[in-house]
């Protein structure tokens, strides 16, 4: 359980300091990730694109993190604040206009193998929505 610990915060600290070399070491090669009311993308190449992506459209940094391990460490699950700017217009979504939104969220992982397996973010789109069409 420590070790999953350890590796989930290794993952937001790395998100945090914004470097995506650190958070794509954490990951398996065939990761799942599951896009928040969105589809799974497969993979480690996959999961950088993304990166670059929310880069691109996005500058967040995230707070009062709190994470819960299973007792086996197979799982865990955090919860947050993303506090963030847009930066770019993200397909789908309203005009980027450098607006600012905070925002509370959380994900589930999966571990495999001392490395993570399975992402899984969610977070209101809704309120995120309201925020920056506003």
């Amino acid at each position: 359980m420590p070790r999953t610990l350890d590796l989930i915060t290794a993952y937001y600290d790395a998100f945090n300091r914004g470097d995506r070399g650190a958070m794509l070491a954490l990951l398996t090669e065939d990761v799942a990730h599951d896009l928040n009311q969105g589809g799974r993308e497969i993979g480690r190449d996959d999961f950088r694109a993304f990166l670059a992506r929310m880069d691109r459209c996005y500058r967040e940094r995230l707070t009062d993190i709190v994470i819960s391990v299973s007792a086996d460490g197979g799982r865990a699950a955090a919860e947050w604040v993303v506090h963030g700017t847009y930066l770019a217009d993200d397909e789908g979504l309203p005009p980027a206009r450098g607006q600012t939104y905070v925002l509370p969220g959380g994900a589930f992982f999966a571990i495999r193998d001392g490395r993570i397996a399975r992402v899984t973010n969610t977070y209101n789109l809704a309120d995120w929505i309201r925020q920056v069409a506003g």
